[in-house]
């Protein structure tokens, strides 16, 4: 199958096509950016030199004749672009039908009202938001494989939710909020230049208080409410979130035990029961870590991704096994 990526000069974008690359059943057939971009033409392997030999390809234009290659060649197309670059692409994609698999938050939300608050613009094809497939691997499985759009899912959602479905499914938690503080490395902030996210510039510090997108997309996928505070780190990559949950009276350590037994088979997890995961241990990797410990009713669960991968390239080719009827695992278990 020919998978195309546009926006591949970005980090989500490049580690999705070195994956592909890699892939025994897939051919990266094209790589793009935007025409204004200051990357095309250039080689992708000049932009990520550790990729030499293997993506010495050029990141060419998006432009009206690239339409007409993508439409008779691609198989799958993969949108490494920004929200609202993914809601314009991904219906054109639709009409030609191909396979969409959205890295961005464009088709994550259920109503354009959503987007309004959220993302700040009016979503211009809010008919395709109940369409889309939600691209968490572990949970929604069927629907992925035989979607037309697939909305992978968000990078602190994804450690989150296999973090706390698990408790929500068992109907262990209680009524009220759960508390999310998660701290993401630099590259979560994307590749194009800030002072902000400069890495000399950076220190560990709070951003999107009560507003963060990530929020809500927790929130509806998980049907419980939270309060999610993400940090930016000085670190280049990984997720770690610290999750505090009130559980209902008299939940024991054995119900939460035997909760988080509906992960145990999942390829991609790892359980580490009482044991804290740290970003060391999935940097690189394309697992989700989840430990926890409980005192009473009081439980903290903490889950460690790396965001690039699991949060990003890693579940998107997660969600491309799917629809080809493979491992969840195919070409990303000793891929790196």
């Amino acid at each position: 199958m020919n998978v195309v990526i546009i926006g591949a000069s970005g980090y989500s974008g490049a580690e999705l096509a070195s994956l592909v690359a890699k892939h025994p059943n897939l051919t990266l057939s094209g790589c793009y950016v935007s025409e204004g971009s200051l990357d095309k033409h250039k080689l992708l392997s000049d932009l990520y030199p550790e990729h030499n030999g293997l993506l010495d390809l050029p990141l060419l234009p998006l432009s009206d004749s690239a339409f007409d290659d993508i439409s008779a060649s691609a198989d799958f197309i993969c949108l490494c672009t920004d929200h609202k670059v993914s809601v314009d692409l991904a219906p054109q994609f639709l009409a030609m039908g191909k396979k969409v698999f959205d890295l961005s938050g464009g088709y994550r939300l259920a109503s354009n009202d959503d987007y309004v608050t959220y993302y700040g613009f009016e979503h211009q094809h809010p008919e395709l938001l109940s369409e889309a497939a939600y691209g968490l691997a572990e949970w929604n499985s069927d629907a992925i494989a035989s979607a037309q759009l697939v909305a992978v899912a968000g990078c602190y959602p994804t450690a989150a939710l296999n973090a706390l479905k698990p408790l929500q499914q068992a109907g262990l938690l209680s009524d009220e909020k759960v508390i999310i503080n998660a701290v993401s490395g630099v590259t979560g902030a994307g590749r194009k230049a800030s002072v902000g996210t400069h890495f000399c510039e950076v220190s560990l510090a709070p951003y999107g208080l009560f507003n963060h997108r990530h929020g809500p997309e927790i929130e509806q996928h998980l049907g419980h409410k939270v309060l999610f505070t993400p940090h930016l780190g000085n670190f280049p990559r990984g997720i770690l979130e610290t999750i505090y949950v009130q559980l209902k009276p008299n939940v024991t350590k054995e119900n939460v035990s035997d909760a988080y037994k509906v992960l145990e088979n999942e390829p991609l997890i790892r359980l580490l029961g009482d044991k804290i995961p740290s970003i060391k241990g999935v940097a690189k990797q394309p697992y989700v870590d989840i430990g926890w410990q409980q005192q009473g009713s009081q439980l903290i669960v903490m889950a460690a991704i790396d965001n690039l991968l699991k949060g990003a390239a890693g579940q998107a080719l997660q969600c491309i096994n799917l629809s080809m009827n493979l491992d969840h695992t195919t070409g990303l278990k000793g891929a790196f």
